[in-house]
């Protein structure tokens, strides 16, 4: 699932393409529970309309139109926002087409969303083949759920906000960095790589945490979400940046989803555990408690 360097790239990579240009029409798919907002309206009220900024909140991103309404988008599992100009053998592949680089995508049964602009430029397509995507308009003033429940983005946060949001929780401290409404932005792949850097094991009780390790557990997380963000994400499985191209941080893994593999400082195996139906990648060494 894309995380916050994930969805901060791509804000930053679609930002031109998106930003100050006319939305001549919305094409989209047929009704779905990928489109929270039916497509019928969605194509009613953004079509002519422009975008004045686009921000990122947690893992959403937020189109804000020049009428003061807003197009919240969310990249779910296997969601790809895109020029239509990218080339990627990633996208050819999804679609079951061969990965020759001269060719560029075409939008398939799953590109629920094409923002064609009045210029005539490059379009910006959201595909999303397992719908787990969503699209939602709100209108001028409108709140969103969705938005007001987060917590504190995780760049943004403190070890003394994390220490004093893990008291009298019996939660694993994984199930807690995984708290959206904790820590904004931070996903699974994150929350492994934080943890191992603090020398905290993913199963241990949140309540039992310190000062000194929610500080370290921050400034790690911290530390690895600036890093991804600078090589471009993780492209494990489906993610892709605007441009097509791959991210590169998952290069620089130590423990995520490297289970058996040794770990880069003590070479002991990775271990792979389940934790509230998540997975969670350690060193039994490095993360001793």
């Amino acid at each position: 699932m894309p995380e916050l360097p994930e969805v901060e790239v791509t804000r930053r990579r679609i930002e031109g393409l998106l930003v100050d240009r006319k939305i001549e029409a919305l094409r989209t798919t047929r009704p779905s529970y990928f489109f929270l907002t039916p497509p019928a309206t969605l194509r009613r009220v953004v079509g002519g309309r422009q975008t004045r900024r686009l921000e990122r909140v947690g893992k959403y991103l937020v189109a804000h139109l020049d009428d003061e309404s807003r197009l919240l988008l969310h990249l779910g599992m296997t969601g790809q926002l895109f020029s239509s100009e990218a080339t990627s053998v990633r996208l050819l592949r999804s679609a079951g087409l061969p990965p020759d680089a001269q060719r560029r995508f075409r939008p398939d049964a799953h590109t629920h969303l094409r923002f064609v602009f009045a210029d005539a430029g490059p379009e910006v397509w959201f595909r999303d083949a397992r719908k787990f995507g969503k699209v939602l308009w709100l209108a001028p003033g409108e709140q969103s759920e969705r938005l007001t429940r987060l917590g504190v983005d995780a760049l943004a946060a403190t070890g003394e906000g994390l220490f004093r949001a893990s008291r009298k929780r019996g939660v694993a401290v994984k199930n807690l960095l995984l708290d959206q409404s904790v820590l904004a932005g931070a996903g699974n792949i994150y929350a492994d790589e934080a943890l191992f850097g603090a020398g905290v094991r993913p199963t241990r009780r949140a309540g039992k945490l310190t000062r000194a390790e929610c500080g370290r557990i921050v400034e790690t997380l911290q530390r690895v979400l600036h890093r991804s963000i600078e090589t471009g994400g993780s492209s494990i499985r489906d993610y892709i940046g605007p441009d097509g191209a791959d991210g590169g941080f998952q290069d620089e893994r130590r423990v995520y989803a490297r289970k058996g593999e040794p770990c880069s400082v003590c070479e002991t195996p990775i271990k792979r555990i389940v934790i509230g139906q998540r997975s969670a990648h350690y060193c039994p060494v490095c993360q001793p408690r």
